[in-house]
């Protein structure tokens, strides 16, 4: 009994204090001071399991704030000096199993008007005191901020020119913010690991810094920074890696240009060690030297005079002998003319060797006379076949026709360009039609075949003759004439190729065109391919493999096949990713070849790379498929330049590539080709309509034609180009007009709407719309009416359809396919436009660097090859990998006159820089000038 009182009147005495002190917290709405300790029992004091952190209240989001300590009897949240009130904490009580001591833990939540209500010399924070019978303890003191990021950065990074191997230092300031942003860079929109590349660092204040600037540094570099509110993008700045062009070593010195006297030898050098890339400096100084010389004079041999005849031998015959030593020839001069020694006859006839010597005379006498038959008996062949040509075709100057080209224009003629036709001739052109091809006669076969070709056919007797001031600077000093007369019905009227459209009277032939078409899996065509290279088409695909001369090794051949996947291609576009064209293979995947080859592939994007990031994609042997380049990017592995219809890659190994594009805006178009095909149903009344919108792509035309002549259907109406925008609009088909009293069409069916995800991301059946209209009466024949075919917020198409449902009233619609559709592979010279002899020529003449500018980089400029330059400088011969680049360009049209413009463009050009530059000179630029071919 005397050893309970006491405890019994300490507990009653920390009750009493525990009352007091909440009914103070309670009655107190305005949180004054509490008592910082309460009568004490035995005990220990509480100790916190956790305490506030500090925080950020981002946006409108509350923050909640927790303590946990043991033992305690209460916990209560001290915000800014003053006492949360009870009704605002959050309490729960445990008990710790291991020591039976108490466990309370408490939360408040802190919103942002709390926060920005407050106005202190310090940041809003709060803290956790707590109580056991021992007394008190406090908690740290945890700040409780609003989390923001401004928008605009402090510093952007700005663009530099560098040299290779130089520092680059960008500097990147970002926005004011709560927490600090943190900085990332990006490079070409990809984040830089400086981990991974110990040339990059950027720890240094936000900056980054490249120790040594190499080539491939060069791009669009990005700031990026973040915390947990927002990220903010600086603006991009563009890092450009330059390499300034350097000297290479002298050739040796050329022999003296003078045979005799004084003349002049020279020596030459080329800025390739390094050539210039990026904009670097051209290398100064002189690219030639000459120095003089003198030449000791050749001095003609002269014959001395007859020796004595010598002892008649036992042949009856005696010799006499000269020397060519009066004088000698010396210092190359011509040696003496006639024979050295002579011998005859020594016993006047009477040596029975004259017998013998008759009879081989009278023997050869015979021989020759039969070879000189045979010769008569040829030209008269000859002769008699030329005379019984159809054609006739008169070579004025046959030597033109191995060592030059020229071209058919016939268009009204220019006046003052000498590339075009002459001026003083006047073709009968009652018809328009148009022709430009190269004329290239190599041999006798040759001659043959483009005179029974159809080339001439629409033609006049008309002459042509081609010069070209900077062809003569290369050597082609020949000219050419050819003389042609036009025999009538043999050639179509109307000079459109892929997809063009002709008169009514001459819709005959496109149902000839359809029965050639495919119905497999895949358009597959094959050949044999050697050292002389080749053309590989797949007809009326606008796909087509160009292998360049050299590229296979000699004395090995090749079967090298080019294919298109007409199935579901096995690629699956990412993301907003979509499939702009076919799915190509080539190969064999084994040859290794030592030039770059020519790959075109079709294309159904607007190309505009403001709208649409376009990617070359390879499929590995595993069936995936990887990222090739960026038709932006600079590389020197591969080439790609986007045509507005087509895409030409420049490639080093065989197989299977395709092209996607990525849009980047609302703004990006996908070019379709609407078209409207017809056909009878089984009901003889019915007449159905099937409207298709496909890829602007000769492919995926010839797909739906072959789909549709197995169904029987008809084509309608010339297709026509729409616009698709990927702005998430919707597209609508609808049928308009209809002949009241003669058709009828189906209620509510008139107008079709097709998803815009259906449209955007192509679908293997490209049948969008079908409509089935019904004729009141038999006798009714003709069916005229329109299809409106328009994009939600985007383009429109109408279509006129006017056409008999009858099959024999009615007319097809005619399109004729390129000339390659019969020729699906061409071997050897005949599949390039451009001569061997002239490019090789070309690419003599521009390979070497000039310091006056007249380089393969000017020849490139000319032909509209801008960018990447530095994959041709990789290259043993920019030039030739240009001329490929051309002809894969234009193996339709053959503008040989657009690359003769540009040559002697070039040739006027570097004529007034040397006019200026060196007026004392007088030898020629091209040596070759003066011998020809």
């Amino acid at each position: 009994m005397g050893g309970g009182a006491p405890r019994l009147h300490r507990r009653l005495l920390l009750l009493l204090g525990l009352c007091s002190w909440t009914a103070a917290l309670r009655g107190n709405e305005n949180s004054e001071s509490l008592p910082e300790s309460i009568p004490s029992a035995p005990g220990t004091l509480p100790h916190f399991l956790e305490e506030p952190d500090d925080s950020y209240i981002i946006k409108s989001n509350p923050i909640v704030l927790r303590c946990r300590a043991v033992p305690a009897m209460q916990i209560f949240f001290k915000c800014n000096g003053e006492w949360v009130h009870q009704n605002e904490h959050v309490s729960h009580e445990s008990l710790d199993e291991a020591t039976g001591l108490k466990v309370r833990e408490v939360s408040i939540n802190v919103t942002r008007q709390q926060v920005e209500d407050f106005h202190g010399p310090e940041d809003y924070w709060c803290q956790c005191v707590a109580w056991s019978h021992l007394g008190t303890s406090k908690s740290r003191k945890a700040s409780v901020r609003i989390a923001y990021l401004r928008k605009n950065f402090e510093q952007d990074p700005q663009g530099k020119e560098v040299p290779i191997e130089g520092m680059i230092v960008l500097h990147c300031r970002p926005p004011e913010g709560v927490p600090a942003a943190e900085v990332e860079w990006l490079k070409n929109e990809e984040p830089i690991d400086s981990n991974l590349d110990e040339n990059i660092d950027t720890r240094a204040d936000h900056n980054l810094i490249i120790r040594q600037a190499r080539l491939s540094d060069s791009g669009n570099y990005t700031c990026m920074a973040a915390n947990i509110v927002a990220k903010r993008r600086s603006l991009s700045a563009t890092v450009v890696v330059y390499v300034n062009g350097g000297w290479s070593s002298w050739t040796e010195w050329s022999s003296c240009n003078a045979r005799c006297g004084r003349g002049w030898q020279k020596r030459s050098r080329t800025c390739t060690n390094p050539a210039p890339l990026n904009g670097g400096a051209f290398c100064e100084g002189m690219s030639v030297q000459k120095i003089t010389c003198t030449s000791l004079c050749p001095v003609d041999g002269s014959w001395e005079v007859w020796s004595e005849w010598s002892v008649c031998s036992p042949e009856c015959e005696h010799l006499r002998v000269r020397e060519c030593a009066a004088p000698a020839p010396r210092n190359g001069g011509k040696h003496c003319e006639g024979l050295s020694q002579e011998s005859e006859n020594c016993t006047e006839g009477l040596c029975i060797q004259d017998v013998e010597r008759g009879g081989d005379i009278a023997l050869y006498s015979g021989l020759a006379a039969a070879v000189l038959a045979v010769a008569v008996l040829a030209l008269g062949v000859t002769l008699y076949r030329r005379s019984q040509s159809e054609y006739g075709v008169d070579v004025i100057d046959s030597s033109a026709l191995t060592g030059g080209f020229q071209t058919f224009n016939f268009k009204t003629v220019r006046q003052g360009n000498s590339l075009l036709l002459n001026s003083s001739l006047q073709p009968d052109l009652t018809v328009s039609r148009t022709y430009s091809g190269p004329i290239c006669l190599q041999d006798p076969l040759d001659k043959e075949l483009m005179t029974e070709s159809s080339l001439f056919n629409p033609l006049a007797d008309i002459k042509v003759k081609v010069q070209s001031s900077f062809m003569v600077s290369l050597g082609v000093t020949e000219r050419a004439e050819y003389q042609s007369k036009a025999h009538p019905g043999t050639f179509p009227h109307g000079n459109h190729r892929a997809f063009g459209t002709i008169q009514a009277r001459n819709k005959a032939m496109y149902i000839q065109n359809l029965a050639s078409i495919s119905t497999s899996s895949e358009l597959r065509t094959t050949a044999l391919f050697g050292h002389l290279g080749g053309r590989l088409v797949v007809p009326n695909t606008g796909v087509s493999l160009l292998i360049p001369h050299g590229a296979i090794p000699e004395e090995s051949s090749w079967e090298i096949y080019l294919a298109i996947t007409q199935k579901e291609s096995s690629l699956e576009p990412e993301g907003p990713e979509v499939l702009l064209g076919p799915e190509v293979s080539c190969g064999p995947p084994e040859l290794s070849v030592s030039t770059p080859f020519a790959l075109t592939i079709p294309h159904c994007a607007h190309a505009d790379p403001q709208h649409w990031n376009i990617h070359l994609k390879r499929r590995t042997q595993q069936g995936k498929w990887e990222e090739v380049m960026s038709v932006e990017e600079e590389t020197t592995s591969c080439y790609c330049l986007l045509d507005p219809y087509a895409c030409h890659i420049l490639l080093n190994s065989f197989g299977t590539y395709a092209l996607i594009g990525e849009p980047i805006s609302d703004c990006a178009v996908r070019q379709l080709k609407v078209a409207v095909f017809g056909c009878l149903s089984c009901n003889s009344l019915d007449y159905n309509l099937r409207v298709y919108c496909m890829d602007n792509t000769p492919c995926a035309f010839q797909e739906v034609v072959s789909d549709e002549r197995l169904q029987g259907g008809q084509l309608l109406e010339e297709p026509k180009l729409l616009h698709f925008k990927g702005n998430t609009c919707s597209l609508q088909i609808s049928v308009l007009d209809v002949p009241p009293f003669l058709w009828r069409i189906k209620p509510f069916t008139a107008c079709q709407e097709v998803p815009f995800s259906r449209v955007w991301r192509g679908s293997p059946r490209p049948l969008l719309g079908a409509f089935s209209l019904e004729r009141f009466s038999p006798a009714t024949t003709q069916l005229c009416c329109k299809v409106c075919v328009r994009q939600l917020q985007g383009h429109e198409q109408l279509l006129h359809i006017q056409t008999s449902v009858l099959e024999t009233e009615r007319e097809n619609i005619t399109f004729f396919a390129h000339e390659d559709s019969n020729f699906p592979a061409q071997l050897g010279p005949k599949a390039f436009k451009i001569p061997h002899s002239i490019r090789q020529r070309i690419c003599a003449t521009f390979d070497a660097p000039s310091a006056k500018g007249k380089d393969w980089q000017m020849l490139a400029q000319k032909n509209s090859i801008n960018r990447n330059l530095s994959f041709f400088a990789t290259q043993s011969s920019p030039s030739a990998v240009i001329l490929d680049l051309w002809e894969a360009r234009h193996q339709h049209d053959g503008d040989l006159d657009s690359l003769a413009c540009a040559l002697e463009e070039i040739g006027r050009t570097h004529s007034k820089v040397s006019d200026v530059a060196e007026p004392e000179l007088e030898e020629p630029e091209f040596p070759s000038s003066r011998n020809g071919l």
